[in-house]
């Protein structure tokens, strides 16, 4: 496919109007939105009234007449279309390595009999991480075991990032979810990667976490969330047992009295300049048809690798339905090639050892974006530009 092709895909792209609503440096191919997404242009007027209108003016009373004290749970009902879930499921606040420690705990406590956490160990490395420190926490005793094992049987839970962080391979999400079930284990999906760039779907799931700052563009540190299906809310335990959990969290009880609902998976005071951004992020995604988004996903990634070819190796599955909206390519001098391709003004990022990644988000990346980037990196490897001697040094964050 040739550059003039691709201009007249973009002309007829029915998501093409969306990318004026984001700002996007001149010159330059953002294909990191599944690191951090691009800053959609309401954000700007959104935190300012924030900030001036509802801080600057009425003060402390906007806990009460600007709905910040209800935004863990307004944002986590707007939220919830975008994996499946419905109102009063969704809780949004604290960070995803904090809902991943709250709900494989709470799956825990459901399975007391168990003692096993399924995970492929190639996960995005916080997940184990918080899961390494919960069974510290919790006395020893317990097990994590890959999932390359393929054994359930003795699972009290299993904790899964729908689409892998490196390479984008995507699990299939409703048959891992009935096999865990049909093993009695319980699962937790991890959707960091695939929510705003793909249908997800985690209403079979017992618990799913996910972050809002990349596709779906809340800005850097924007707040996590927590998805509980409504089967455990009864019996599910927040761990993590903050006020803002509390049945009556003004009533300065002593002693913890869980809310109702999802609202017992609150924590503490929600983060209201982070929740004014990701309701800008909102405003976008409540118009955004999101068949539309997987099917320019896909076509997308699969231009990008038709045209880089065989060129380097291709990490990522070949099937597009098979990844998320990322392609990851192998190069052993992969750090430097990306330091040289940015300076080129095509901006991916590195992931160790030696993984070049793609994010692709459809909203405001079109078919011209991805030729140009591809020829772009193809002319990189063909001068050698990444044999510069300054793209050797490694920032601290890659």
């Amino acid at each position: 496919m040739d550059r003039d092709q691709c201009l007249a895909l973009d002309a007829e792209d029915p998501l093409r109007a969306f990318k004026e609503e984001f700002v996007l440096p001149e010159g330059v191919i953002y294909l990191v939105g599944n690191s951090l997404g691009a800053l959609p242009r309401r954000t700007a007027e959104r935190v300012r009234r924030t900030v001036e209108d509802e801080w600057g003016r009425q003060l402390v009373g906007g806990w009460n007449h600007a709905g910040w004290y209800a935004q863990p749970l307004t944002a986590g009902d707007r939220l919830a279309p975008l994996i499946g879930a419905g109102p009063g499921q969704v809780v949004v606040g604290n960070a995803t390595s904090i809902a991943i420690f709250q709900a494989v705990a709470a799956a825990l406590r459901l399975r007391p009999e168990r003692r096993v956490i399924v995970s492929d160990l190639r996960n995005f490395p916080t997940d184990h991480y918080m899961v390494q420190g919960l069974a510290k926490l919790l006395g020893g005793g317990y097990e994590l075991r890959d999932l390359a094992e393929r054994r359930f049987d003795d699972a009290a839970v299993v904790l899964l990032s729908e689409v892998d962080y490196r390479t984008g391979a995507r699990h299939d999400v409703p048959s891992v979810t009935a096999e865990a079930h049909a093993a009695g284990a319980l699962i937790v999906w991890d959707v960091c990667h695939s929510v705003g760039a793909m249908e997800v779907d985690v209403s079979e799931a017992d618990f799913a976490v996910g972050c809002t700052y990349k596709y779906l563009n809340a800005g850097p540190g924007a707040p996590a969330f927590l998805y509980v299906n409504p089967r455990h809310h009864a019996a599910a335990e927040n761990v993590l047992s903050g006020w803002h959990g509390h049945a009556e969290p003004f009533a300065f009880e002593t002693g913890f009295r869980p809310a109702e609902g999802i609202r017992r998976f609150a924590v503490s005071t929600p983060h209201v300049l982070s929740f004014a951004a990701l309701e800008a992020a909102l405003d976008v995604w409540e118009r955004v048809p999101m068949d539309q988004v997987r099917a320019k996903s896909m076509a997308l990634t699969s231009l990008f690798v038709d045209l880089v070819g065989d060129r380097l190796e291709l990490a990522s599955p070949a099937d597009p339905a098979a990844r998320g909206s990322q392609v990851s390519l192998r190069h052993p001098d992969g750090y430097p090639v990306m330091r040289a391709l940015i300076d080129q003004g095509v901006h991916g990022d590195f992931r160790a050892p030696d993984i070049l990644r793609f994010g692709f988000a459809p909203l405001y990346i079109g078919y011209a974006d991805t030729y140009d980037a591809a020829t772009t990196l193809l002319e990189v490897l063909d001068k050698e530009l990444w044999r510069d001697e300054r793209y050797a040094t490694r920032l601290a964050v890659t």
